[in-house]
């Protein structure tokens, strides 16, 4: 409060200020929607990505793909990305990744062996769901999933066409209240 009683205004933040809120925002790369028509989600996790120099850049142009991306875990306990794609970078030379190469997932060992024991049980498997940067960092969340039947994917699709049509039905008996 100022001496008037009027509540002080905030400082007009700096530049350098307005640079670190937004590196630190979340800027979403590539997101996997077909994961969510195909599986149910249980658990998601947040693992941190093992990348070279040129994937990060290639990644900061907003360029990857996780539609046939899948997470493999295996004897040793280690967790791998597989089939994503993130092209070769423009301004690469020599030294430019392979597009598809895999790629190794950091996570707690406690979440390793969760997922390890769960993945073993029949049905379950883990996806990619989202590759974005937090925190000037590349991260991919990834959940547990059990993959759905047919008729789950036409049941899901049957109730969001029935959510969209009781919005649409609620907002014009709004119009025509209001």
């Amino acid at each position: 409060m100022t001496p008037a009683g009027k509540p002080a205004r905030a400082a007009k933040p700096t530049a350098g200020q307005k640079a670190k809120a937004a590196s630190d925002a979340h800027k979403t790369v590539a997101r996997n929607r077909k994961a969510t028509h195909d599986y149910f989600i249980e658990d998601r996790y947040e693992a941190g990505l093992v990348l070279t120099g040129t994937e990060v850049k290639a990644l900061r142009m907003g360029r990857a793909s996780l539609t046939e991306a899948w997470i493999e875990i295996d004897r040793y306990g280690e967790a791998w990305l597989q089939g994503a794609h993130i092209p070769e970078y423009l301004q690469g030379t020599w030294n430019n990744h392979s597009p598809r190469r895999k790629r190794k997932l950091l996570l707690h060992r406690s979440e390793l062996e969760r997922l390890a024991g769960r993945v073993q049980a029949k049905g379950y498997t883990v996806v990619p769901l989202e590759l974005y940067f937090i925190g000037g960092r590349a991260k991919l969340e990834i959940a547990l999933a059990r993959g759905k039947q047919d008729w789950d994917k036409r049941q899901a699709l049957r109730e969001a066409q029935d959510k969209r049509e009781a919005a649409r039905a609620m907002a014009a008996a709004n119009r025509r209240r209001g």
